[in-house]
């Protein structure tokens, strides 16, 4: 029997965090959890501590660090605080797998401090890649670190590629859902509400995601992190529409042939695949059934139509700091649609227009793309502002 695995969970109370706490905990004779940490969802950080006694938290606000000191007065581990702490649990020597499961920006910088310990990391923070790809990849090489895709588009290209030379592949094909507004005309987009774009056909997923997916921002991050996970050049990153969400990925090869990666819309099977990676353990979820599901269809995407998936592009071939202004102005963009302050399509309005008001950098440092990203909130801000009050 092997040793077990010891498992630090960064965003252990997000989407992915919290299906990553129900494998540990399904499995606790696999896994030892050495630290969890959240940035303010302290009561249920409280219940996962309760659950599967971690070794140590780690909590960015100080307020929330102290709500968790009333909640567990007997926790007699580390409660590390703030961004320092963050990146103290993410470098701790004793980690075997540190899964980066942060929401948005702010896993940034602890994902860094992960791979610069050398660590495996199973990567499910989009915004790591997307914002600082060259500089995280680069440092990954430089320390020894092994970045393992999470998200379920990537992690089907993984399998796809396993007994295969990097050489024979000459396209990965990223499936898509298309969102709840698949079949909508432009005009229908500019009315579309919150409340629609979250309630997606396929997959249950945190709210800032979801809305991605109705935009389909969620796949063209997908392209950005498909090229610095498999160094792979955007002309040979294709998305693909489709509805039933079986097919994950696919990935062909310079013969024609296509291999593809197929299960139910389940994000437990890439999170324990990365937390076992590269062995599989049994999991314990429906099986797919081929005769129910009937047919597979498939669709062009289209970029004019969503206009996200086009903005990925451009930003990615335009390299630097162009995906960290586009990451920031869709983060901003996206919690005013959810606030219902601007509208479903004044989220890629407000990319472009940061995007051309915004300075690039060619070859940013990661504390160049720290100020960058802020520097990029604020205009975005203050031009959804304007688009409010218009």
């Amino acid at each position: 029997m092997t040793s077990p695995r010891t498992i630090t969970v960064l965003g252990s109370t997000g989407s992915i965090g919290t299906q990553t706490v129900d494998i540990l905990s399904r499995h606790g004779e696999r896994y030892v959890v050495n630290f969890l940490t959240c940035n303010t969802r302290v009561d249920d950080l409280a219940e996962q501590v309760r659950r599967i006694r971690p070794r140590g938290v780690a909590i960015r606000e100080e307020w929330a660090w102290k709500r968790f000191r009333e909640l567990c007065p007997d926790f007699t581990g580390p409660v590390l605080l703030g961004e320092e702490g963050l990146c103290e649990a993410a470098a701790h020597a004793d980690n075997d797998v540190v899964m980066s499961a942060m929401v948005g920006f702010s896993g940034v910088v602890p994902t860094m401090a992960a791979i610069r310990a050398g660590h495996v990391i199973g990567l499910a923070n989009k915004e790591t890649l997307v914002s600082a790809g060259d500089i995280m990849t680069a440092a990954a090489r430089a320390y020894g670190a092994t970045l393992i895709a999470v998200d379920s588009e990537h992690s089907a290209i993984l399998q796809c590629m396993v007994g295969e030379r990097r050489a024979d592949i000459e396209t990965f094909i990223i499936t898509a859902s298309g969102g709840p507004f698949r079949s909508y005309d432009m005009e229908s987009l500019h009315g579309v509400t919150a409340a629609q774009a979250l309630r997606h056909p396929n997959w249950s997923m945190g709210a800032k995601i979801t809305i991605d997916s109705a935009t389909l921002m969620n796949k063209g991050f997908e392209v950005i992190e498909a090229r610095w996970l498999f160094d792979l050049p955007s002309s040979r990153i294709d998305v693909v529409v489709h509805p039933q969400s079986i097919i994950h990925s696919m990935v062909q090869f310079i013969d024609g042939s296509v291999k593809a990666q197929m299960g139910i819309p389940t994000m437990l099977v890439p999170i324990q695949y990365a937390l076992t990676y590269p062995a599989r353990e049994p999991l314990d979820i429906p099986r797919m059934d081929l005769a129910s599901i009937g047919a597979l269809t498939f669709e062009s995407a289209d970029r004019e139509r969503f206009p996200c998936l086009q903005l990925a592009y451009d930003v990615l071939d335009e390299g630097g700091s162009a995906a960290c202004i586009a990451n920031a102005a869709n983060e901003v963009a996206v919690a005013a649609f959810l606030d219902g302050r601007i509208g479903f399509m004044d989220i890629p309005a407000c990319i472009s227009t940061t995007l051309h008001h915004m300075e690039r950098l060619a070859h940013p440092s990661l504390d160049d793309i720290v100020a960058t990203d802020a520097a990029a909130r604020r205009y975005a801000t203050e031009h959804c502002s304007r688009l409010q009050h218009r």
